[in-house]
């Protein structure tokens, strides 16, 4: 089993290799029972979507993981990849807009921020 950092930099950088956008590590220790580590990461079309996914599984899986469950891949508009410390989102740019994890996993201060700066 890869420690988590090893972990987290092959996922980020399968992403890397197909072009992902806006790819972003939230680290929720602390902050959630489910998993340690979101990986979020955006494609233009659904077809950039399946090839990030399918290349993440691919690096995993050479390093001897599987993903505990996957999601989404009949429509690749939101796959989601489970490897239980790290859960990896892959969003087409409308839906990651649309979702936004980022503000509801964000720190408080940085929501505050936002709060005060629409005021």
């Amino acid at each position: 089993m890869p420690k988590q950092e090893e972990l987290l930099t092959t996922i980020t950088q399968a992403c890397q290799d197909k072009k992902a956008r806006d790819i972003e590590v939230l680290d929720l220790r602390g902050k959630s029972s489910l998993t340690n580590y979101f990986v979020l990461a955006s494609g233009t079309s659904t077809t950039q979507v399946a090839a990030i996914a399918d290349e993440v599984e691919e690096k995993l899986q050479n390093l001897g993981l599987d993903p505990l469950h996957r999601e989404g891949y009949s429509q690749a508009r939101w796959i989601v990849l489970d490897y239980d410390t790290v859960i990896v989102h892959i969003f087409h740019r409308e839906e990651r807009e649309y979702y936004a994890l980022e503000r509801l996993w964000s720190p408080k201060e940085k929501k505050e921020e936002e709060s005060h700066e629409s005021n």
